[in-house]
C-alpha cells in the first residue's frame, strides 16, 4: 500500500515539475518576444509624448550688420468652448480690439460645428493687441464676484513666431518673403529656404514638468549676411524713383556690383512691396517676372551690347583700336538695310569713334568680318542666353538666337551685333561686361556674403564664370570706352573720377514693328578706371521725355556713381594717386 502511495506521489511530483517547467519556458518566450519589447517601451515611455520642434528661422543682415529679416512673436486667439461663459462678452472684446465683425464672431461662438471644442477667432495678431486682450481678461476675472468667472473666460492665447522685415519695402525684391506656412518665396528667402528654415527635430518629450530639463534644444536656422549695403540700396531706390518721375519711364532698374568679386551691393527695382504685408503681392505685381526685373525680366539691350561686339573683334584680332573704316550711314546684310541711329554717314572712323558715336554700321561690319562662328562663340562665352546662377530665385536665361535655330536669319548677325533681336536681363549684362572690367574674367553675381551657424561664420568666396577675353583686350577696351565718354562730354561723367561705360537705346516692338518712340534706355559703366571698385547698370523702360539712353540713363548713372563713391568711401583719383606715390 505504501509503495502504491509512493508511486502516486512520484507521478504527481513529475506532473507538477512538468507544468512548472512549461510555465518557466512560456514566461521566457513571452519576455523575449517582439510584443514584450513594445510593451516594455510603452511602459517606459508612459510619461512621454512624441513632439516635433521647429527651429527659429535664420535672420538676414546686410554687410554692415543691419537687420533685414528676423522674427517677431504674434498670437493665435481662440476660444475653449468647454470653459466659455459669455459669448457676447468675448465677441464684443475681440471685435473691438481686432476690428472684426461682432455678429460673425457671435454666430461662430453660439453655433459651433459639431464636435468642436476649440475655435480659432484670429491668428497672427500683433503682440500688443493680444496682450491688451489678455490684460482685459485678467481684469474682468478680478472684478467678478467671489466664486464667479470673468466674462472672457475661455479666451485663449497661443504665441508663435512670424517673419518680420524691419525695413518694410526696402530691398524687398532681393529678400523675397515668407508666407504664414513658413515657406520662402522669391529672392533670398526662396533661394536659401532650406538653410534659413533649419531642420525640425522629432523627440520624445516628458509630460512630467519635473523632467522639463530633458526637452532638447533645437538649433536655429542659418543666419545669412548679404553683400548688400543697406544705405546704398536705399539711395539706389530713391534715385530710381526720382528718375522714373523725371523721365516719365514705365519701369526701371539700378544694379550696383563689385566687379572684382561679383558682390551685389544694391539691386533697385521700380516695383516694391511691404514684405510685412506679403498678402498684397497680387495687388503690386501682375506676374512673377515683375518681382525682381533685374534678374527675371528680359528685354533687348541695344547699344550697351556693342561693348561685347567690340571686345570680340579686338580679342579675335579682327581689328585694333586704330583700325579705320568708311562709314556710309547704311549697310546691307541678309537682304535688309541697316542704318545708324541718326540715319547719317560719319565718314572715316576708327574703333574709338565707332564706340563714341555708337555706330550701328560699324558693329555690323565687325560681326560680318568675324563671321557667325566667331561672333556667336564669343557671345556664348559672355553668357548671353544662359543663367548667371545669381543666388536669387526666379532668374530668366534670356535668349540668343544662333545659326541653325529655325527662327535665325542672316540679318540677325547684324542686328545682334548692336543689341537688337537678343533678349537679356540686366544681371546678364553686368556679368558679361564684368569680363571687360575685371581683366578678362567674368564674375558670378551673388548676394550671399557669409553664413553664421552654431556661432561660426563661413565666408562665401568669389566665383568666376570663365575668361572670354584676355586681360590685354579688357584693358584696351576700357581705355577706349573712357576716352569715348570724355570726348563727347557725356552726361555720365563723374567729377573727380575717371569712368568708362556705354549708353544703350533699343527700340521696342509695337504691333510687330519697332517703334522709335518707345525704347529701352540704358547705361552701363564702372570706375575708377585705374582701380574699378563699382559697376552700375541703369535701365529705364519707355522713357517719355527722351527716348535716348544718353539723355536719360546716362545722367542717372552719374548721380548714382556720385552717391556710390561717397558711401563706399572711394577717394577721388587725385587723392588715390597721391597715396600711391607716397608709398
Amino acid at each position: 500500500m505504501r509503495q502504491q502511495y509512493a508511486r502516486r506521489s512520484q507521478v504527481l511530483a513529475g506532473v507538477m515539475a512538468f507544468f512548472s517547467l512549461a510555465v518557466i519556458v512560456q514566461m521566457t518566450r513571452i519576455q523575449n518576444s517582439p510584443e514584450a519589447a513594445v510593451f516594455r517601451q510603452q511602459s517606459e515611455n508612459y510619461a512621454y509624448e512624441l513632439k516635433t520642434f521647429y527651429p527659429n528661422r535664420g535672420e538676414i543682415y546686410d554687410r554692415n550688420g543691419r537687420l533685414l529679416a528676423g522674427q517677431k512673436t504674434v498670437y493665435e486667439i481662440g476660444v475653449d468652448m468647454n470653459t466659455m461663459t459669455d459669448s457676447h462678452a468675448i465677441a464684443f472684446a475681440v471685435s473691438d480690439a481686432l476690428g472684426m465683425d461682432y455678429n460673425q464672431i457671435l454666430e461662430v461662438l453660439q453655433n459651433p460645428p459639431e464636435g468642436i471644442s476649440y475655435i480659432v477667432l484670429a491668428d497672427f495678431v500683433e503682440a500688443q493687441t493680444a496682450l491688451y486682450l489678455r490684460e482685459l481678461k485678467t481684469a474682468l476675472q478680478e472684478q467678478a464676484p467671489e466664486g464667479a468667472l470673468g466674462g472672457l473666460t475661455g479666451l485663449q492665447f497661443q504665441s508663435h513666431p512670424m517673419r518680420s522685415y524691419p525695413e518694410n519695402a526696402l530691398g524687398s525684391n532681393i529678400l523675397g518673403f515668407v508666407n504664414r506656412e513658413g515657406k520662402g518665396y522669391f529672392g533670398v528667402e526662396e533661394n536659401y529656404d532650406n538653410l534659413l528654415a533649419g531642420n525640425p527635430v522629432q523627440v520624445l518629450v516628458p509630460t512630467d514638468p519635473n523632467k522639463a530639463f530633458e526637452i532638447p534644444r533645437v538649433p536655429d536656422g542659418t543666419t545669412l549676411i548679404l553683400t548688400v549695403n543697406r544705405d546704398l540700396q536705399a539711395s539706389a531706390e530713391k534715385i530710381l524713383d526720382n528718375a522714373l518721375y523725371e523721365y516719365g519711364a514705365q519701369d526701371g532698374v539700378i544694379v550696383i556690383m563689385d566687379p572684382r568679386s561679383g558682390e551685389l551691393l544694391a539691386v533697385a527695382t521700380s516695383r516694391r512691396m511691404d514684405l510685412n504685408k506679403f498678402w498684397n503681392y497680387g495687388v503690386v505685381y501682375s506676374n512673377a517676372t515683375e518681382f525682381n526685373s533685374a534678374i527675371s525680366k528680359t528685354y533687348e539691350p541695344g547699344s550697351v551690347s556693342k561693348i561685347l561686339t567690340m571686345a570680340a573683334a579686338l580679342d579675335s584680332g579682327t581689328v585694333t583700336p586704330n583700325t579705320t573704316y568708311l562709314d556710309t550711314g547704311s549697310v546691307l546684310i541678309g537682304g535688309v538695310t541697316i542704318q545708324n541711329w541718326d540715319q547719317n554717314p560719319w565718314g572715316v572712323q576708327n574703333m574709338v569713334g565707332c564706340l563714341q558715336h555708337s555706330l550701328n554700321v560699324c558693329m555690323v561690319n565687325l560681326a560680318v568680318q568675324m563671321g557667325p562662328g566667331t561672333f556667336y562663340s564669343y557671345m556664348d562665352a559672355f553668357g548671353l542666353g544662359h543663367l548667371t546662377n545669381v543666388d536669387l530665385a526666379g532668374e530668366s536665361a534670356g535668349r540668343l538666337k544662333v545659326p541653325g535655330d529655325s527662327d535665325w536669319y542672316p540679318v540677325d548677325l547684324g542686328t545682334n551685333a548692336f543689341g537688337q533681336g537678343v533678349a537679356v536681363t540686366p544681371i546678364q549684362m553686368l556679368a558679361a561686361v564684368s569680363a571687360v572690367v575685371n581683366d578678362g574674367r567674368m564674375v558670378t553675381p551673388h548676394v550671399l556674403h557669409a553664413m553664421v551657424r552654431d556661432g561660426r561664420q563661413y565666408d562665401v568666396p568669389a566665383q568666376f564664370a570663365g575668361s572670354p577675353i584676355s586681360a590685354q583686350t579688357a584693358d584696351t577696351l576700357t581705355e577706349m570706352l573712357a576716352i569715348s565718354l570724355e570726348s563727347e562730354s557725356s552726361q555720365a561723367l563723374v567729377p573727380g573720377y575717371r569712368v568708362a561705360g556705354k549708353t544703350g537705346t533699343a527700340e521696342i516692338p509695337v504691333d510687330g514693328f519697332y517703334s522709335a518712340a518707345q525704347t529701352n534706355a540704358s547705361f552701363i559703366g564702372w570706375g575708377p578706371v585705374d582701380d574699378p571698385q563699382f559697376m552700375i547698370y541703369v535701365w529705364l523702360e519707355r522713357p517719355t521725355t527722351s527716348p535716348w539712353g544718353s539723355e536719360t540713363a546716362a545722367p542717372v548713372f552719374s548721380e548714382m556713381a556720385k552717391k556710390t563713391v561717397v558711401l563706399l568711401d572711394i577717394p577721388p583719383d587725385s587723392i588715390r594717386q597721391q597715396i600711391r606715390a607716397s608709398r
